[in-house]
């Protein structure tokens, strides 16, 4: 079994691997048209795996026109519910069947631990397809209560080609699973956009789409660099919605795009700085301790809603980061092709250089680092940077305050419940947020105050496919997972039908 496979049997895959590293448009792989490529490097030792088709705007016009093609036919968007059901399910179970294939090469790619491209990504991936699968032909129309002589159809019909735009940090599992989904399940055709971080996974299971069932043309991967590429596709004015995952930087620029081409939809899904807020009457705090660690060192901290703020009443403080400190030593950085590896490397070297610089910042602006904050295995030629907790932060310092997206977690103290939430509150994002404490009411009213978009009760990241995901503020808008997100890719439409005469 994969996950029981050792540290030198999956080092033994890599060597042996190769690589998809074309776009994928119309059914088929293809080089760049101008025949660029960009190197894909290996986060964990800095070698490059591969070149990647560097695709641009001319590309970027092919795969719309292949979109728009194989939309207006038909083939797809108008197959019964019942059809596209079973090829997306076909669909999930290829990526299933390839699963150590694909684990592999996230891992590679952007050096997450094996364990968790297996444990997570990939099985990610396919049940989000499986889920969006299973209710195709479950969402009914609608019929408007209106006069007796009259009736008012409300029919849901896809938008169209829909671009979607997605981030390094878990690369197949948002692109598939969470985005491009829901989309096709509501007859859409789409364009997949990887960061050019980690494109391996989203090129290579884009043929599977194919011997799914899925019509040429519907499904489209085109890498390249996002200001090229992904401009080029939010730009377009032949695309009619983009899905978004990134930066909020990156965010106000897709929308700015939408504005100057043909108004396109968008949703966005950008940046956090989520609240762990833990009150002075938390349950269990070695629970929530391994849960803070977890929610900021897990994936090395690339997660858009991790627990990177730390706001803690201060009768507890010195015991829950005492606690929290002996976790991150658990939780030091190693060969990501080691099973037993909990947290892996940073995607590439500017990230990493700019999460330090971040650390810099925290030092300089009075906070006290208690541990880590500096480059590690440096002589693997690896970006490995381990589990760093500061303490004594104000909320108004930089790392309480800026998305660093890497294992930074800054530690605020706290009078008492409303200050909690007004410290929570004072951010410009509002994607995610946590609360300890075994007061009920306590729990509900804290729920209440928070401005974000998901708050968990005595946990961190629990979820399901059944309930979206996404934001407040500039933590974007729209919702990934759940039913909410078919809307986003849908037109609603009104039949109007007089009955009299």
């Amino acid at each position: 079994m994969a996950d029981v496979d050792s540290q030198q049997q999956w080092q033994a895959r890599a060597a042996a691997l190769s690589f998809a590293n074309q776009a994928f448009i119309d059914g088929e792989y293809v080089d760049a048209l101008s025949g660029e490529s960009f190197a894909c490097i290996n986060p964990a030792n800095g070698q490059v795996l591969t070149s990647i088709a560097s695709c641009a705007a001319a590309d970027v016009d092919r795969a719309v026109a292949a979109a728009r093609r194989a939309f207006e036919k038909g083939h797809w968007s108008r197959m019964s519910a019942k059809d596209r059901k079973v090829r997306l399910q076909k669909f999930a179970s290829l990526i299933e069947r390839h699963a150590d294939e694909l684990a592999l090469l996230e891992t590679l790619d952007m050096g997450k631990p094996i364990k968790y491209s297996l444990a997570a990504d990939i099985p990610g991936a396919v049940k989000g397809l499986n889920w969006y699968a299973e209710v195709i032909d479950k969402i009914y129309d609608d019929i408007a209560p209106t006069r007796a002589d009259a009736l008012a159809l409300v029919t849901r019909e896809p938008v169209g080609v829909v671009g979607l735009i997605v981030p390094w940090n878990f690369p197949l599992y948002l692109a598939y699973g969470w985005k491009a989904a829901p989309a096709l399940a509501a007859g859409n055709a789409v364009i997949v956009k990887p960061a050019e971080q980690s494109p391996l996974t989203a090129i290579r299971a884009a043929e599977l789409s194919l011997e799914a069932g899925i019509p040429e043309g519907i499904f489209n991967v085109v890498p390249g660099l996002g200001e090229a590429a992904g401009k080029a596709l939010a730009l377009h004015p032949d695309v009619d919605c983009i899905g978004f995952t990134g930066s909020t930087e990156v965010g106000k620029l897709i929308m700015q795009y939408a504005g100057q081409s043909n108004l396109k939809r968008v949703s966005l899904e950008c940046g956090g700085k989520s609240p762990n807020i833990v009150l002075a009457d938390c349950p269990d705090l070695e629970t929530a301790a391994k849960a803070v660690a977890f929610g900021i060192f897990f994936n090395q901290g690339e997660v858009c809603n991790a627990g990177s703020r730390l706001i803690v009443e201060e009768a507890v403080k010195d015991e829950l980061v005492e606690r929290i400190l002996a976790w991150s030593e658990k939780l030091q950085p190693a060969d990501p092709l080691d099973p037993a590896t909990e947290m892996g490397a940073m995607v590439d070297k500017n990230h990493m250089n700019r999460v330090l610089g971040f650390v810099d910042r925290g030092t300089s602006e009075g906070a006290a680092l208690l541990t880590g904050g500096n480059r590690v295995r440096e002589e693997t030629g690896g970006y490995f940077i381990p589990p760093t907790v500061f303490d004594g932060v104000r909320n108004d310092m930089t790392i309480a305050q800026e998305e660093i997206f890497g294992p930074v977690l800054a530690v605020i103290t706290c009078a008492d419940m409303d200050e909690a939430v007004r410290l929570a509150n004072d951010t410009v994002y509002g994607l995610a947020a946590e609360v300890w404490t075994r007061d009920i009411t306590k729990a509900h009213k804290v729920a209440r105050a928070l401005r974000a978009g998901f708050v968990y009760v005595n946990s961190f990241d629990q979820s399901d496919m059944s309930t979206p995901f996404g934001g407040y503020k500039q933590s974007g808008f729209g919702r990934d997972k759940s039913i909410h997100a078919i809307d986003k890719y849908c037109e609603l439409k009104t039949t109007w039908i007089e009955l009299s005469g």
